[in-house]
């Protein structure tokens, strides 16, 4: 990180958060939207009121860079691990190491609470978050869904040892 920018800070969102949380999934995958199919778009960058009925499911967690929110994710406690879902940073903030802090946010939920993996589904076109998560130990997996409304996706696993 250069000296300029602001220091990233990590908490816990709330249903006050919902609106901008939802600016930021709509910004950093507007680059992508022609990809995706139209419902799939839709469900990658919910609503606020979407956002909010997802509190209730699990933990979101907003990065901000001084005031201003800059990235985000959310963890869904599943039987078989922890889902991760909808990590995104602003195009404006990448490459400053936000998305694995958000990473290490979900992985430390899991660990706290028991789980031995974490997992995600991604679209194969979105190449810098899969470079991510392969440097952050992620594998592909054959297992989980392999569209999302008519878009391709693959699932990524992450096994977790308790004090990495």
């Amino acid at each position: 990180m250069g000296g300029n920018e602001p220091q990233i800070s990590i908490r816990e969102a709330t249903a006050e958060d919902a609106e901008l949380i939802t600016a930021v999934l709509q910004a950093s995958f507007a680059e992508y939207k022609a990809a995706f199919t139209t419902k799939a778009f839709t469900a990658t960058t919910p609503t606020r009121e979407h956002l909010i009925i997802r509190l209730s499911e699990g933990p979101i967690w907003v990065a901000f860079q001084g005031k201003i929110i800059v990235g985000t994710v959310s963890a869904v406690p599943k039987s078989e691990g922890v889902y991760l879902r909808s990590l995104a940073i602003l195009p404006s903030a990448r490459g400053q190491g936000i998305g694995r802090l958000l990473l290490k946010q979900v992985e430390e939920f899991a660990l706290r609470h028991g789980y031995e993996c974490v997992f995600l589904s991604t679209a194969p076109f979105l190449a810098q978050a899969i470079r991510l998560y392969e440097r952050c130990g992620f594998h592909r997996s054959d297992e989980g869904a392999d569209e999302l409304f008519g878009t391709p996706l693959f699932t990524m696993v992450k096994i977790l040892k308790p004090g990495e």
